[in-house]
């Protein structure tokens, strides 16, 4: 695997460019470096493609606002897998759970940042030629460089799509007044999302980027499968693709010949990486996750009866794995087998770092900050004695009763345990004894993230350190705050695992997703069904982000209703036990801040709205999405404090 601690010395390129434009008035040829003597040589192009990846860092890592700019946490938030939870104050996360908004432009971070990308892989685009590269067309950095850019920006509008609907389409630095128009997703949108992928795929190189963080012609294919199946069925109403096909019509460019596309084009790319890009499955599901690292498994295996040398508890969950699989050995955790692109991190986190979104900890997974636990009334989080060994956060998003019930109904059921259960979500009275909750914590489970939790080593009680630093380069925190700036843990976009449960779903063939279920150690199917699917991915991928929008494309646009799949699993979060003001003993049912999830969802088809100040920009050229304009009482989808 790469160093858990990347030093500064890598940042110098991408820091170049931290800044965004921030809306579509902006002209992005005079904000970034783009003069005719830029680029000039191949390290400029390298450098502008550290700028367009850095938008990643920004969107994975914190903010100065009371919320992630993660999208894939966005969507945790919107699916049943999660709660708002948090404090009292925490309103993002409560509005983002019940599809509610206390602010006309509350979820425009993402919308500009995204716009940011696009921006930038544009401009990666048009001025590559610039150099005269050696061998003309043909140079392979070249091709490789450009695929990346048509990657990125295929990335990007992937993302802003799925978010805000119907959008204006940039494809380049020059912004006519008919790019600022909003243009159909299902017509025009996803056609050249998934031409940028097929363009990608063409220029970029066969080869593993092996945990470098850059794109790869594997991962081009698995994400243009991710798009397609998404338009096929959110847009085209494809509720079984083992069975039902869509053809889109790709858009000619540079790399992409046009033409049609269908399921066939899909799954050859998908069956490319699995014949050939050699990725692999790690051999035990929590050798993904930072909690599995060899010094806590050297704990526990140091003392007797379960508890290490110094007669404390050490953590049982991972003392039966092959040391060999912990998360910080070779093909494990950071840059392991099955990892097809993520974002990283590294110690560069910065309170000087600007930006019109106060990107301070952007080198920071910040998601480990915000489901952190919020353990305790008297300020002892992170203390071996309550919550080891996993460290404070925000509490923010925490997982819904409704993912361990169902989960647990899977299991008693089919008659088996699946590891991943207990190594997704941490069972708060069961495993952490001393637990408590903070008196202002609001809709709570009883149930926290262990996938992405902060890990707390030190054995004195009163400290609360990462285990991090620990880790080979690391120095002392770059934000001069371990509990907030130290998470390096990378966050993952596309895994090995997600290419074979998207193969099942192409093909009917159960011995894809049987690969998944033989590491989770799970019976296996055998005769295919899209419920079994259905339930395969969500098991795998819960708390991952993947959740809502496999909802979304299993419910269709032209079915969500109150009756659809999404409206249906959501509103079943109705009723169900929480725990309000740290009271455990005066249980309250959830409930609906306004309307119900079910009809807020089969109002909005899982959009959020566009923000009121980029629609005000747009002279009439944007209008706000159904179910957040003015054909929805305001009442639906206001904010209101519940408890």
């Amino acid at each position: 695997m790469k160093k858990y601690i990347l030093s500064l010395a890598v940042l110098s390129a991408a820091t170049l460019f931290t800044a965004c434009n921030d809306n579509l008035d902006t002209d992005p040829r005079v904000t970034e470096l783009t003069a005719a003597t830029f680029p000039g040589k191949p390290g400029d192009v390298e450098a502008l493609n550290a700028a367009t990846y850095s938008i990643m860092n920004t969107l994975g890592g914190g903010d100065n606002s009371n919320i992630l700019n993660n999208p894939f946490y966005w969507w945790s938030l919107m699916s049943d897998d999660c709660y708002g939870s948090g404090g009292l104050q925490d309103y993002v996360a409560k509005s983002l759970h019940h599809f509610t908004t206390q602010g006309a432009n509350q979820y425009e971070a993402d919308f500009v940042l995204l716009y940011g990308g696009i921006s930038r892989a544009n401009n990666q685009i048009e001025t590559i030629d610039n150099v005269n590269w050696d061998g003309g067309k043909d140079n392979v950095q070249r091709k490789q460089l450009l695929g990346e850019a048509y990657f990125m920006r295929g990335f990007y509008t992937l993302l802003l799509t799925q978010m805000y609907g119907d959008v204006p389409l940039i494809t380049s630095t020059f912004i006519t007044d008919d790019m600022r128009q909003e243009v159909s997703a299902e017509d025009v949108i996803y056609p050249q999302i998934i031409s940028d992928f097929t363009s990608a795929k063409t220029f970029m190189k066969a080869e593993r980027a092996n945990g470098s963080g850059h794109a790869d012609k594997y991962c081009a294919e698995a994400f243009l499968a991710r798009a397609w199946m998404f338009w096929a069925g959110f847009y085209k109403g494809k509720g079984d693709l083992s069975t039902e096909d869509a053809t889109i019509e790709l858009v000619e460019q540079d790399g992409c010949p046009g033409g049609p596309l269908s399921k066939d084009g899909v799954v050859a790319g998908l069956q490319d990486i699995i014949n050939n890009g050699g990725y692999k499955l790690c051999p035990d599901f929590r050798s993904l996750w930072q909690y599995s690292n060899s010094f806590l498994w050297d704990e526990a295996h140091d003392g007797e009866d379960g508890k290490n040398a110094e007669g404390t508890h050490a953590y049982a969950f991972i003392a039966d794995m092959d040391r060999a699989n912990c998360f910080d050995q070779p093909g494990m955790g950071n840059g392991n087998t099955e990892e097809l692109f993520q974002i990283q991190f590294l110690n560069a986190s910065n309170w000087s770092i600007g930006g019109t979104y106060g990107n301070a900890r952007m080198y920071s997974n910040y998601l480990s900050c915000f489901w952190g636990l919020r353990n305790g009334a008297t300020n002892d989080n992170g203390k071996r004695d309550k919550t080891y060994p996993f460290n404070q956060g925000w509490g923010q998003g925490t997982p819904s009763c409704n993912i361990w019930d169902d989960w647990t109904d899977a299991e008693r059921t089919g008659g088996y345990t699946d590891i991943r259960k207990l190594g997704t979500l941490i069972d708060l009275d069961n495993e952490l004894e001393s637990y408590t909750y903070e008196k202002d914590d609001n809709e709570e489970s009883g149930y926290a993230v262990k996938k992405y939790a902060d890990v707390n080593l030190d054995a004195n009680p009163k400290d609360n350190d990462s285990w991090w630093k620990q880790c080979e380069g690391y120095a002392g925190s770059s934000l001069g705050n371990e509990q907030q700036g130290d998470h390096f843990e990378d966050f993952y976009l596309m895994r090995y695992a997600d290419v074979l449960l998207m193969m099942s779903e192409l093909t009917g063939q159960v011995s894809y997703m049987n690969q998944v279920q033989a590491r989770a150690g799970v019976p296996l199917t055998q005769t295919y069904s899209l419920t079994a699917l259905q339930n395969e991915r969500r098991w795998e991928f819960a708390l991952e982000g993947l959740r809502f929008n496999d909802m979304r494309r299993w419910s269709g646009v032209k079915k969500h209703g109150v009756d659809s799949y999404a409206a249906v699993a959501l509103q079943k979060q109705r009723g169900k036990q929480i725990v309000c003001y740290g009271q455990k003993a005066s249980k309250r049912s959830l409930e609906h801040m306004t309307v119900g999830w079910d009809k807020r969802y089969a109002a909005t088809k899982g959009f959020l709205p566009k923000p009121q100040s980029q629609i005000t920009l747009s002279s009439g050229k944007m209008k706000q999405n159904p179910g957040w304009d003015e054909n929805t009482p305001s009442s639906d989808w206001t904010y209101q404090v519940l408890y």
